[in-house]
């Protein structure tokens, strides 16, 4: 016990173990969080989260070092609050990316951004009971809060899709398809979350019936003419 207490002392404080210690579980915090926003097609996925955290976490520790090692008159405090500003021109960018119309989408990216950032930040600077708590519940508000979210929107009988389709002629017949047969009520052209020229991606807002089947209304929309593949958003 005494020695599993000496080694938590030991890792609390600022030495080479416990920089990279710091590093990688900031890494696994933002793949954590970065995984799910990957597996939804988020421009802001698996790799984007990771550098952000272990960016965040960095940028800590090198003030810790100038006060520490250097003895220089710093604050840590002060360059993590730069972090946090900065964090608003990526985040702000995972919300406009893609958006020209009314329905606005990437907030929740946008939000675990931040949040992935605060974590970072709380790994550098050694709280990392606070980083693994905070991993931990974004993951289960992504994971599962996400569905719970899905199932009301389910009452109001609306689905919210993402389809990719081959070229942009084929956004017109694909639009007008949606409408007439899916009963879409907004439709939004974005780029391709595939990355892939010339696709153009689709997203669009579809009335759902009570009590349909959603893999197989997307199984449906897989199969229409021109479309690449589907995504339910959430």
């Amino acid at each position: 016990m005494e020695a599993l207490q000496a080694f938590w002392l030991y890792i609390k404080d600022f030495n080479l173990l416990s920089v990279v210690l710091r590093l990688l579980l900031s890494a696994l915090a933002g793949a954590a969080i970065g995984v799910e926003r990957a597996a939804h097609g988020r421009a802001a996925g698996l790799r984007t989260h990771m550098a952000v955290a272990l960016g965040s976490a960095m940028t800590v520790m090198v003030g810790l070092y100038a006060i520490q090692v250097m003895g220089l008159d710093s604050d840590p405090l002060r360059i993590s609050a730069q972090v946090i500003s900065g964090l608003g021109f990526l985040g702000a960018g995972t919300i406009l990316l893609r958006r020209g119309g009314s329905q606005i989408q990437g907030l929740t990216t946008a939000a675990g951004l931040w949040t992935v950032a605060t974590i970072g930040i709380a790994m550098g600077i050694g709280f990392y009971e606070g980083a693994l708590i905070a991993t931990l519940a974004v993951t289960l508000i992504l994971s599962i809060i996400s569905r719970v979210e899905f199932r009301m929107n389910r009452k109001r009988q609306r689905m919210s899709v993402y389809l990719e389709i081959t070229s942009v002629d084929a956004v017109k017949t694909t639009v007008a398809t949606l409408k007439q047969d899916f009963g879409a009520i907004e439709c939004q052209v974005t780029p391709p979350r595939s990355g892939t020229a010339p696709h153009v991606g689709v997203e669009a807002l579809i009335r759902m019936p009570p009590k349909v089947d959603i893999e197989k209304k997307l199984d449906k929309l897989g199969k229409l003419d021109n479309v690449v593949f589907t995504l339910q958003n959430f």
